[in-house]
């Protein structure tokens, strides 16, 4: 159930960090960006805004629940620690011969 959320995890994150970079500021529009005319673009003047607001917002939430359920699921494992599967190993160093 862990390695699925946190698949999850990272696919949402990467679409909402290329979703964050594809918006335009608010002076600008997404026709402007290749050279058309606001009145012309496939989603309407405001349409193609819309839309990727609504995708932040939606992918945002996800990505939220996703990070609460991977907090939840780990913190009832037995593993409180970040190294605790980890071994240490012993180097022995052995003196410079002469």
């Amino acid at each position: 159930m862990v390695i699925v959320l946190v698949i999850l995890h990272v696919l949402v994150a990467l679409f909402l960090i290329g979703v964050v970079l594809i918006q335009q500021g608010k002076s600008a529009d997404l026709a402007a960006a290749f050279g058309g005319q606001g009145s012309q673009t496939a989603f309407g003047p405001r349409g193609a805004a819309n839309l990727l607001t609504r995708l932040t917002t939606y992918s945002a939430i996800v990505f939220m629940l996703t990070s609460i359920g991977l907090t939840i699921l780990l913190s009832r494992s037995s593993d409180h620690s970040v190294l605790s599967g980890h071994t240490p190993t012993q180097q022995q160093q052995s003196a410079p011969k002469k």
